[in-house]
């Protein structure tokens, strides 16, 4: 079978990067369009990345492959949907509310930006979690008489916390969540010298939006698909989201209180034992598990634990009984913002929805 014709939207920026970084040797995905702001168009992309010092802005670990680096840049204006069969956004929520319906008449767009995350036809999807909200995707072509669609995934701070939280809802029940985030400055963006030093020997305790984004979020992931939308699940989430300084891998600390009584060791089984939706388990940019549950009481930390199982797992840590909280639980986990929480999570949805039929 052919593989699929890609576009990325936002190639030059960190999330772009990242996808770029991920779409290598892809088995079902070639990327084949690349696009950003007219500044960088008609130019090729390492040349795009160049900064004005002469250095190549490329900021991820991964080499650039050289096909890339010569593929010549497009304004995201200059993009035709007839020339892709599926395009990636990576750009801002007021550049997504222009482009992303455009090509959505035609494509389906799998987008790293908020804009339509809240849409009441909008999925928002975490594979192993709700895979079965994707058909509602089926339900916003009908509405917007489109023959693609726009499927966002989530904020990246939600994407660690919802992960852990489905198997507790699905084994024992929960009732309330409070978390308090320390995220990493990639989640910002790169801007060059401001942000470095804003944080440095600093910590920044507010984030605009992230914490509405969240609490509104998770219910929506955590909810379920009845005649055509999602109701939400009726936890109730409180958070308080900060930055650190830390490149990469968001850290959170949870509190959740559970419908029923268990045990330390039952809510680590939970996590250790959960496999998610069946459908989610094999696809190519699935880790073999999707939670990894440490003993070390010094565990997790972002440098050390971001990249498991190549950044898509949810690594936790510290689990333990809270006195305050009716049945109440308390643990760290770290997950990779610019990965599962971007551009691969992104990669995976994509995946999801083509071994669900939903791509035609």
């Amino acid at each position: 079978m052919a593989k699929l014709r890609a576009v990325l939207i936002g190639a030059t920026g960190l999330a772009g990067q990242q996808f770029i970084a991920a779409l290598k040797d892809h088995p079902h995905i070639e990327l084949t369009g690349l696009a950003a702001s007219p500044r960088s168009a008609g130019k090729a992309y390492a040349e795009a990345l160049r900064a004005s010092n002469g250095m190549t802005a490329w900021f991820v670990p991964e080499a650039l492959p050289e096909s890339i680096a010569k593929m010549k840049v497009v304004s995201g204006e200059e993009v035709q949907a007839k020339d892709y069969d599926i395009a990636f956004s990576a750009v801002e929520s007021d550049v997504a509310k222009e482009v992303e319906p455009r090509l959505a008449k035609d494509i389906p767009v799998f987008s790293a930006a908020s804009a339509f995350r809240y849409e009441a036809d909008v999925p928002l999807l975490i594979p192993p979690v709700n895979a079965a909200h994707a058909p509602l995707v089926r339900e916003q072509q009908k509405r917007r008489g489109w023959k693609g669609f726009i499927v966002p995934i989530p904020n990246c701070t939600t994407t660690g916390m919802a992960i852990t939280l489905a198997p507790l809802a699905e084994r024992f029940g929960i009732k309330s969540v409070l978390m308090t985030s320390l995220q990493a400055m990639s989640g910002a963006g790169r801007s060059p010298g401001v942000i470095g030093l804003d944080i440095l020997d600093n910590v920044i305790p507010f984030i605009p939006k992230e914490e509405e984004k969240v609490q509104v979020e998770t219910k929506k992931i955590l909810g379920s698909l009845e005649g055509g939308a999602i109701a939400p699940h009726d936890v109730r989430v409180s958070c308080t989201c900060t930055r650190v300084a830390v490149m990469e891998g968001h850290t959170e600390s949870v509190f959740v209180s559970l419908s029923r009584k268990a045990s330390v060791q039952e809510v680590v089984s939970a996590m250790r034992e959960w496999r998610g939706a069946e459908v989610s388990r094999n696809l190519p940019s699935a880790p073999p598990r999707w939670i990894e549950v440490l003993d070390d009481p010094f565990r997790p930390q972002p440098r050390l634990d971001r990249d498991t199982h190549g950044g898509m797992a949810t690594t936790v840590g510290r689990v333990r009984e809270d006195s305050v909280l009716e049945n109440g639980f308390k643990f760290l986990l770290v997950s990779h913002n610019t990965k599962m929480g971007a551009a691969k999570g992104a990669i995976l949805v994509a995946e999801l929805m083509r071994a669900q039929g939903l791509l035609g």
